[in-house]
């Protein structure tokens, strides 16, 4: 077995800046996934309606439509390292405010803050990670990353779904009362902040001469906007962003409205699911291997998910939902890291930070209109048109993404063996 681990697994290729960052990953799953098990209940406990949560849930993704490609140049030019602790400090402080906030004015304004934040921090790890892994390690590390966040993301969600019963008492509240999610939802915030200690000890290396940007901002963006490439691989990656946008935020609504299942069970299926996920994700360089490439594992993945999408949506019963909600979870999430370390191979160093953002956006695009819409929805129609849509839509980006990249490897390896053979 340690053999094995060595061999598939190489987590001894790792530099320290390559373990701080993975060490914050781990802190921000963790109280990431307290705030998505909580937040959709608390705002609903505060009397607001469905369609205001939609709006609400479709700021930060309307903050990274309009702020991601300036923040994807400023991480170009600042450093990945002060990106990623500006972004943490702001993600931080927009949460704060919208868990405190009284006027709903003030809540989309904090959720706008957390949106930009939490874009510039994010936007900034594929880089990261590209500067810190060689083509042997970096499936690895993209996964792996992935992968953790979602491990901890289910010790995140196994803790957080036992909370209420802790805490009420304590406040002499009622369970599923504003209180106890708001005293939640700000543990999670200030714990979480503990993330900015790793990222501020990584060293960030000096910029080689081909990772310095050979133009200004703005030819940049123009050069980039005119590249056939960027479209291609944006495009999936928005229709995929819509297709979740309308249904995955509201997994815990479904199963407690739908199914009928109490908050702590929906906190230990979130967990499972983040634990499944994570393995999963850790265990996806091996698969990537055996189907010869990120674009094979990446179709073959989503594409097996859709199955297990349409029997959680359709299913009479609770324990086959349940069980088709953590199959297409981990199926669908594979993918994720292979596409994002597939694209950042397609793009020069000194771009990728504006190219992820590209990407991004693309990916938010859908998620600034689709909570909305999937409010308006379920609010007079329930989740089932949710369920068909989503389904239309995946089956569709993955045709789009076989159809554009399918060739693209085998090209990149054929010329990397010809640099390889002059040299």
């Amino acid at each position: 077995m340690q053999k094995w681990l060595a061999k598939h697994i190489p987590l001894h290729s790792f530099d320290r800046n390559t373990k701080l960052f993975i060490t914050a990953t781990v802190i921000d799953g963790v109280i990431f996934s307290a705030i998505q098990l909580f937040y959709n209940f608390f705002i609903l406990s505060r009397g607001f309606d469905r369609d205001f949560l939609g709006v609400l849930n479709s700021m930060p993704s309307i903050a990274a439509l309009l702020l991601g490609i300036p923040l994807g140049v400023l991480s170009d030019k600042i450093g990945r390292r002060k990106a990623m602790l500006i972004g943490l400090f702001f993600q931080t402080s927009g949460m704060v405010l919208t868990l405190l906030a009284q006027p709903k004015w003030l809540l989309i304004v904090g959720s706008m803050i957390y949106g930009a934040g939490n874009t510039l921090y994010m936007i900034s790890h594929a880089p990261f990670m590209m500067s810190v892994t060689n083509r042997e390690n970096r499936a690895l590390l993209f996964s792996l990353n992935y992968g953790l966040q979602t491990l901890s993301g289910a010790a995140g969600s196994f803790i957080a779904g036992r909370l209420p019963a802790v805490i009420a008492p304590a406040l002499g509240v009622a369970i599923g009362s504003t209180a106890v999610y708001r005293t939640i939802l700000l543990m999670a915030v200030f714990v979480g902040a503990a993330s900015l200690v790793p990222i501020f000890l990584i060293k960030e290396l000096p910029k080689t001469a081909e990772e310095k940007p050979k133009s200004n901002s703005f030819t940049q963006l123009v050069d980039m906007f005119k590249r056939p490439l960027i479209w291609k691989l944006a495009t999936p990656n928005l229709i995929i962003g819509f297709g979740a946008a309308i249904l995955i935020p509201y997994m815990n609504l479904f199963f407690a409205y739908n199914h009928h299942l109490p908050e702590k069970d929906i906190g230990a299926l979130f967990s499972l699911s983040s634990l499944i996920m994570g393995i999963g994700a850790v265990v996806g360089p091996v698969l990537e291997k055996k189907l010869g490439g990120k674009i094979k594992t990446i179709v073959a993945t989503q594409s097996s998910s859709i199955i297990f999408l349409v029997l959680m949506g359709f299913s009479p019963l609770s324990w086959l939902a349940q069980i088709a909600f953590l199959v297409r979870g981990v199926l669908m999430n594979i993918a994720t890291p292979f596409y994002s370390a597939f694209a950042m191979e397609q793009i020069p160093p000194e771009s990728q930070g504006a190219v992820n953002s590209m990407l991004n956006i693309s990916w938010t695009l859908g998620w600034a209109v689709g909570p909305m819409i999937s409010g308006i929805v379920q609010q007079r129609a329930g989740f089932t048109p949710l369920f068909i849509a989503t389904t239309i839509i995946y089956s569709g980006a993955i045709v789009m993404t076989w159809f554009f990249f399918h060739n693209a490897e085998p090209k990149m390896k054929k010329k990397e063996g010809l640099v390889e053979a002059l040299e």
